[in-house]
Parts: structure tokens; C-alpha cells; sequence
């Protein structure tokens, strides 16, 4: 798992936007500026109402945002890993909750490549506004049916469901006896179900201390009927329908990728807001502004090279797994690893830089009214989130060991 050379490398062919127009990967980035002003506007309602406010979503919708990783056939953008780390780092910078949301829901919507032609369109190609949501599972049971399946479960955390057109629920596949059915190498089948978010409840469970506007809520569905071309094998190769390099990255690749620079997006803004205040702040009792001290200089200096590095380490690796990733069909162990290490030590070194960056800043940073209270709450909520997990240094130290490893978030 050698480190690519930390370029930032992006494709600069056109894409479609989503609106029967040419956009190059860099307009993406246009936009999310040009969306800035409304984004920063919404913060204290996106914060008030736990979830992203309808204008904020429909100006997003507008922006061709929520279909930068569909397939190019569904007037997708399919653009390239490094691309859509760069706008959701970019959306990071101005509110957590409103990166999460576009992160999660564009990267399930990924399972579009999986889909049978007529169920894809019917999801996202005839909607301009489908956006699809799911939750951690298995939390669902399917029963095979005539065409289909008949499904009910519950799924906690589904950001961004309130503003979802569709939802999805994983579910192990039973039998109507109520046996599990296996899959040929005996495992218990696993499938994800897609429903229209109309059949689904949708709970008020997400009380929490950060990203408080993911709306990451609980759903259910009772005995709902699912099609058959509305379910798939997740990330199963057999069942990819859309040949091309962006989907040879499984789902949990991009999860880690994406909420690994979000993280890196909030601890950028974070550092910044301290070198700004540190320009101007002098601490009680003291005759010089906080920038005067050494202690302060030192760790900006180290916090400053530590996201550096972080970031650089994050996007090297990517673009070096994207150029071979992009010759084959398939990541190798090895790649998927090393994806696993790279988004876990980069959450965790953007962790540490923003509580740095919090506890330097004195009691400025309690008030609400500046700009690390928020920050300091969202990050450690990013932090806890399964992307985040230290154990995750044991599954790659153990496959760098040759011992069996855990593949489960691989």
C-alpha cells in the first residue's frame, strides 16, 4: 500500500450536469461557491430543525449536486472520485450536516449502475429531483413473493430521508418457511430493497450533540411489496449493469472517501478560524495578541502540517488507486485496504486537529456565536460515526500481518 505522490489529480473531460449541458469537474466546485451565501444562511435552521431546510435542498437540486456519482445513461454526472471528494470537502467547509447529507445520499446512489435499465430510470433518470436514502442494516426481512419480494423491517440513520424520494432498506432474505436463504458459499443472502420514501415511516429518534441536521432518522415499512428489479446484491460485480471505472469502487470505498474529507473540510475551517481569531484575541492578563506566543506559533505550524498531510496522504492514495482502478475491473484487497487506512487515519487526524483548534481558542470557543462550537460538536459526531473507528488500524495491521482481517467495511 505504497502512498501515491499527493497530486491533485482530476479528470478534465466533460460531464454531464444533470441538465443537458457540458460540465467539467471544476464547475462543480463553481457551484457549490456560488451556493455558499445560502448554505451559511441556513446554518442556524438546518441546526433549529434537525434536517436540511426544503430551499437549501432544492437550490442543491438545481446545482445538479445530488446526481454527481449516477450513471452518465440516467443524465448522471459520474464524476471521479477525486472530484466529488473535492465538493464535499468544499460544502464541509461551510456546514457538516449539509455535506453529510449530499455524501451519503450521491454515494447510495451509486447502486443505480446495479439496477436493471427500466428500474434505473424509473428511480432516477424520469425524476430530475430523485434523491435516494438508506440506513445501517440489515435491519429489514424479505420474503421471496410472485415478482418480487414482500419486505418489512427497520433501519436506523438514514441521512437525509426527509428530503429522499426513495428510500432503501438491507435485508437478509428468508424463506416463507422463515429459514434463511444462503447464498452459494452459505452465507445468509443479503439484498438491498428500493421503495418509494411514501411507503416508509419515518421516526424523530435523532437527538443528538452534532451534525444535527443529517434528519438521520429511523424508518419502517410493514409487509410493503418490492419488485424484483427493485432489489440488488450491493455492490455484487455480477449484477453491475453500467461498466465503468467509478463503480468498480464499492459503496463503503466512496462512504469512506467522502466522509473522510468532509472530516478534513471541517478541520480546515476549524484551523482557520483559530489563525484569524489568534490574530486578534489577547487573552486575558496578556499585553500581545495570542499570535505573539510562541507556544501558538509552534502549534499552528503543527496542526497546520498535519492536516497537510492528512489531506495529501487521503488524495495521493486515491488517485493512485483511481489510474489503476480505472485498468481493471475490479480493487484488489490490497487497494481496499489501503482505502480503509487512509479515510480512518484521515478522520482521526482531522479529529485531533479540530479539538487542538477548540481547546486554543479559550472560552471563545463555548459562545455559540463563533465558529467552533459547531465545528467542535460536528467532528466529534463524524468521529464516532463507523467511518471513523480506530479499529479499523487493527483490520489493516492484521492483513499487513498476514492474518485473517475483518473485510466487513472493505
Amino acid at each position: 500500500m505504497t502512498p501515491g505522490a499527493g497530486h491533485d489529480l482530476v479528470t478534465a473531460s466533460p460531464e454531464s450536469d444533470g441538465a443537458g449541458h457540458s460540465a467539467a469537474p471544476a464547475d462543480y466546485l463553481d457551484r457549490v461557491k456560488a451556493l455558499a451565501p445560502r448554505i451559511t444562511a441556513s446554518i442556524e435552521e438546518i441546526e433549529r430543525d434537525r434536517r436540511l431546510p426544503q430551499a437549501l435542498v432544492d437550490a442543491m437540486i438545481e446545482a445538479g449536486l445530488f446526481r454527481l456519482l449516477l450513471p452518465r445513461p440516467l443524465d448522471g454526472a459520474e464524476v471521479d472520485p477525486l472530484t466529488f471528494m473535492r465538493v464535499i470537502e468544499e460544502i464541509a467547509k461551510l456546514d457538516a450536516s449539509t455535506a453529510w447529507c449530499l455524501c451519503q445520499t450521491s454515494v447510495a446512489a451509486m447502486i443505480a449502475a446495479f439496477l436493471p435499465a427500466d428500474a434505473a430510470w424509473e428511480i432516477f433518470g424520469r425524476d430530475r429531483r430523485a434523491v435516494l436514502a438508506w440506513g445501517a442494516g440489515p435491519g429489514g426481512r424479505a420474503v421471496p413473493a410472485q415478482g418480487g419480494y414482500r419486505v418489512t423491517g427497520t433501519w436506523l440513520f438514514a441521512s437525509g430521508g426527509h428530503h429522499a424520494t426513495w428510500l432503501g432498506g438491507h435485508c437478509l432474505v428468508h424463506e416463507p418457511d422463515g429459514s434463511p436463504r444462503r447464498a452459494a458459499d452459505g452465507v445468509p443472502l443479503m439484498r438491498t430493497m428500493l421503495f418509494p420514501a411514501s411507503s416508509a415511516a419515518m421516526g424523530d429518534n435523532w437527538h443528538v450533540i452534532g451534525l444535527k441536521g443529517t434528519g438521520s432518522d429511523a424508518y419502517s415499512v410493514t409487509d410493503i411489496f418490492v419488485p424484483e428489479a427493485h432489489s440488488v446484491a450491493r455492490d455484487d460485480p455480477s449484477e453491475r449493469r453500467h461498466d465503468a471505472p467509478l463503480y468498480y469502487l464499492r459503496t463503503n470505498n466512496m462512504f469512506s472517501c467522502g466522509f473522510a474529507s468532509l472530516a478534513l473540510g471541517v478541520a480546515r475551517s476549524m484551523l482557520d478560524s483559530f489563525v484569524a481569531l489568534a490574530m486578534e484575541k489577547s487573552p486575558r492578563g496578556a499585553k500581545q495578541t495570542m499570535r505573539d506566543s510562541a507556544v501558538v506559533q509552534s502549534d499552528v505550524g503543527e496542526l497546520e502540517a498535519r492536516l497537510r498531510g492528512a489531506r495529501m496522504y487521503l488524495k495521493g492514495t486515491l488517485a493512485e488507486i483511481w489510474r489503476s482502478g480505472a485498468r481493471s475491473s475490479e480493487l484488489t484487497l490490497d487497494e481496499r485496504m489501503a482505502i480503509r487506512l487512509m479515510a480512518t487515519r484521515a478522520i482521526q487526524e482531522a479529529r485531533a486537529v479540530t479539538d487542538a483548534a477548540y481547546h486554543a481558542a479559550g472560552a471563545t470557543a463555548i459562545f455559540a456565536g463563533n465558529p467552533f462550537e459547531r465545528r467542535f460538536r460536528d467532528m466529534n459526531a463524524i468521529a464516532q460515526q463507523v467511518q471513523g473507528r480506530r479499529s479499523h488500524f487493527e483490520t489493516v495491521g492484521k492483513f499487513l500481518l498476514g492474518l485473517e482481517a475483518d473485510t466487513t467495511f472493505l
